[in-house]
């Protein structure tokens, strides 16, 4: 998995792996505009350049649905905007907590999130996600896409 620079359009390497505890020291409500201490009771996951924590996502399981539920995403203050400086963040925690929905639930994966605001049409019209009442979602054919 790879950002983009955005000023050279240099492919960098990224990881996604689950907040450590020692992490939630330098992830402050300034930096990622949430107190991502509250989610530690469920999964959050953190997308890194190095060292630099570039974005996070929290999920729950709803296992009788087959759904990864997204409660929480943001990526760092730096890289939102026309001021950012790399490209795919998001696309790289949808593509990631996608592939953990189909570890989980294979053909019945489903991962849904409720959008703030007008970040919805973007979700709709960059990722392809669909409406679900109240939520966005991709099901097993937009995943694939």
């Amino acid at each position: 998995m790879y950002v983009t620079h955005i000023k050279s359009g240099k492919r960098l390497n990224i990881l996604v792996e689950p907040v450590k505890p020692s992490d939630y020291s330098s992830i402050t409500k300034m930096k990622f505009f949430f107190n991502w201490k509250l989610e530690k009771d469920y999964d959050v996951y953190k997308l890194s350049l190095g060292s630099e924590i570039l974005a996070l996502a929290s999920i729950e399981k709803f296992s009788e649905e087959y759904r990864l539920h997204i409660r929480l995403m943001s990526v760092n203050v730096h890289q939102k905007g026309r001021s950012k400086d790399y490209d795919r963040i998001i696309g790289n925690l949808l593509t990631y907590i996608s592939k953990l929905a189909i570890g989980e639930y294979a053909e019945l994966a489903c991962v849904s999130l409720k959008p703030k605001g007008a970040v919805a049409q973007h979700y709709i019209d960059t990722y392809g996600m669909n409406i679900t009442g109240a939520t966005l979602s991709l099901e097993l054919p937009e995943i694939f896409k």
